[in-house]
């Protein structure tokens, strides 16, 4: 018999009402499980464990699968899980029979290597831990003897699983590791040839190749976050354990945080190439550069890195720089500034990701599916909706409702993040990107009043001691 087919990820994520008003409408109870218009709403962890559990008879819905085991690591560690889920099945079809009924077993087997394929597949952070592996093997030790082919099919999990894995950690290794603001002394290269320091416009001087070359290392980097670490980054002491929360030890979100770390430092290395050149003429240019190339990020759909060069320009040491900007024909970059406005809770943004968002699902090519969010809007979004709503209703049920609309939240991320680069890679640049030296606040401001000099005496005095402590000079 064939394992059940897997649906193509952007159905298995299906959008759902989702309202916190009390619905007038009259409730269903199914096993435990408590329903509204037919949307599961709440129910016991008990139920919601049996209702992921499959029978000779029953699968559960993409959706639900995805959505329960993105959010139950708030209630109950993954282990804990999918040891619960094995012993289950070993009760309902007699695993431990000593005469197994092989035929009900043909039944249920593919479909509870089905699950488990999903599970590995979807969160493969997840089996890490030796007894996530150990719980898969026993529960093929089990099925096996009824039919040869399960062996197969386990071991062909197995091996996809070791690959991601592999390749997933081996890519945390090749990311380049961002180097820190280590370089206030570069202030001292204003006064020594320019050979000394390349800038941007020497390594790449095309807006163009530059936004997709940025877009490469958001997608590259986006490819390493596993759904539950959005999850993860807001675990709270479940009420009903009161003594454990569940990654209290570590909170597993090193690819989450090594992300924001990389949109901080691209603002920081547009500012610094701002601050950087001597002349008035050369800083204008650099501006100008960048809102090209911010302008092609908007094109493409890359809004982490728009944002992240807007926010560059909007630094104080930038936009202090009233004579370079007198330069800079700013039409284009105000234009940028509305898009990215945070007015409304970033209404223009929002309706522009909407806009990206719809021409991602009728796509006919890579390029056109491309969607890279404003990262930290999307974070604060989730902490919201986390933050808004209970994990646990007042009766101890699990508000499935709320995890509906976070597994909606991150599903379509997961959705983006699966999108294939459809550039050409240019590891020259992206070398740059990642090593190039860039300022701290201090050397930036230091950098911006060597080149315009101090206002008032607040900027003045500010620049005398910058002077005295980063070049030690009075």
């Amino acid at each position: 018999e064939g394992m059940p087919q897997t649906l193509s990820s952007t159905s298995m994520f299906t959008p759902c009402g989702f309202s916190p008003h009390l619905h007038t409408s009259k409730e269903d109870e199914q096993g435990g499980l408590i329903f509204q218009d037919g949307n599961l709403t709440s129910a016991s962890l008990d139920a919601l464990i049996q209702h992921l559990i499959p029978t000779t008879d029953y699968y559960p819905e993409k959706a639900y699968i995805f959505t329960f085991l993105l959010s139950s690591r708030l209630f109950i560690e993954p282990h804990e899980l999918l040891s619960r889920v094995c012993h289950k099945c070993i009760e309902q079809q007699r695993l431990d029979d000593p005469v197994l009924d092989k035929a009900r077993i043909r039944k249920f087997g593919p479909k509870i290597l089905q699950l488990l394929t999903e599970w590995t597949e979807t969160f493969p952070y997840d089996f890490q831990e030796e007894r996530m592996i150990g719980h898969l093997k026993d529960m093929i030790h089990r099925i096996a003897p009824c039919d040869e082919a399960y062996w197969k099919k386990m071991n062909q999990l197995l091996q996809t699983l070791n690959q991601k894995l592999a390749t997933l950690n081996h890519g945390q290794e090749g990311i380049v590791k961002i180097s820190a603001a280590v370089s206030d002394k570069l202030v001292a290269f204003k006064s020594k040839p320019p050979s000394i320091q390349r800038e941007i416009l020497s390594v790449c001087s095309d807006p163009y190749t530059l936004a997709q070359q940025l877009t490469h290392v958001e997608l590259e980097r986006l490819s390493h976050i596993g759904p539950e670490e959005f999850v993860q980054a807001f675990v709270h002491k479940d009420p009903l354990d009161g003594t454990k929360s569940c990654f209290s030890e570590q909170k597993k979100t090193s690819n989450l945080e090594a992300y924001v770390k990389w949109f901080n430092r691209l603002c920081y290395l547009v500012a610094t190439e701002i601050c950087m050149p001597a002349k008035k003429k050369q800083r204008a240019q650099v501006i100008e550069f960048f809102i090209d190339v911010a302008r092609e990020c908007f094109n493409i759909g890359n809004f982490n890195s728009l944002m992240a060069i807007i926010s560059g320009m909007n630094m104080s040491p930038v936009s202090r720089l009233k004579k370079t900007w007198s330069k800079v024909k700013t039409a284009k970059f105000f234009i940028l500034e509305h898009q990215m406005d945070p007015t409304g809770n970033f209404y223009n943004y929002r309706t522009a990701l909407r806009g990206a968002a719809h021409r991602s699902l009728t796509a006919h090519s890579n390029r056109e599916k491309i969607v890279i969010p404003f990262f930290s809007l999307l974070i604060k979004d989730i902490y919201f909706l986390n933050e808004g709503c209970a994990n646990r209703l007042p009766n101890g049920h699990v508000n499935f409702e709320k995890f509906l609309e976070l597994a909606k939240q991150v599903g379509e991320f997961i959705t983006w993040k699966q999108v294939e680069c459809p550039f050409e890679q240019d590891p020259n640049i992206i070398h740059y990107l990642h090593t190039a030296p860039i300022f701290t606040e201090d050397g930036l401001y230091l950098a911006s009043y060597e080149s315009e000099s101090p206002e008032n005496q607040t900027e003045k005095d500010r620049w005398k001691s910058l002077r005295s402590t980063i070049l030690g000079k009075t």
